[in-house]
C-alpha cells in the first residue's frame, strides 16, 4: 500500500484520529459537571446525563431515574445555551472525526492527499477545533 503522505502527514493523521476520538467521548459521555440532588449523585453533558429527577404523576412527587441516558428530545435539553452548545460541539467533534478518517484513508491509498487537500482538509480541523472548543467553553 503506497501513502500519499510524507512521515510529518502519518504522524498527524495518527494524531488527528486520536484528537477526534478524544473529542467524541467527551461529547458523548455525561460527565461534564457533576453533582448531587435528592442525596443522589447526579452528572449530565450537553448530549447525555444520569441519574436525574423526573415528576412521578401518580405519586405526585420528583423521583430519582438511576440511568445514563441522552436527552428524550432536543428540546428536553435543558437551556438553549445548552442546546447551542450541542449542535456546536457536535458540529466540531463531526468535522474532526471527517479529517481524521480522510488523513488515514491517505496513509493507504496513494495520491489521495494532495497539498492543496492538506491545507484544506488543516482549515476544516481547525474550524473543527474552535468548534469544540467553543461548545466546550459555552457549558
Amino acid at each position: 500500500m503506497a501513502s500519499s503522505l510524507t512521515c510529518a502527514g502519518i504522524v498527524w493523521a495518527f494524531l488527528s484520529f486520536l484528537c477526534a476520538a478524544a473529542s467524541c467521548v467527551g461529547f458523548f459521555m455525561p460527565y461534564w459537571l457533576l453533582g448531587s440532588q435528592l442525596e443522589k449523585s447526579v452528572s449530565f453533558g450537553t448530549f447525555r446525563r444520569c441519574s436525574y429527577p423526573v415528576r412521578d404523576e401518580s405519586r405526585q412527587m420528583t423521583v430519582m431515574v438511576e440511568q445514563c441516558g441522552r436527552y428524550a428530545s432536543f428540546q428536553a435539553i435543558p437551556s438553549a445555551e445548552w442546546r447551542i452548545c450541542t449542535v456546536v460541539t457536535g458540529l466540531g467533534c463531526g468535522l474532526l472525526l471527517l479529517v481524521a478518517l480522510t488523513a488515514l484513508m491517505g496513509c493507504c491509498v496513494s495520491e489521495l492527499i494532495s497539498r492543496t487537500v492538506g491545507r484544506v482538509a488543516g482549515g476544516i480541523q481547525f474550524l473543527g477545533g474552535k468548534c469544540s472548543f467553543c461548545g466546550g467553553m459555552g457549558m
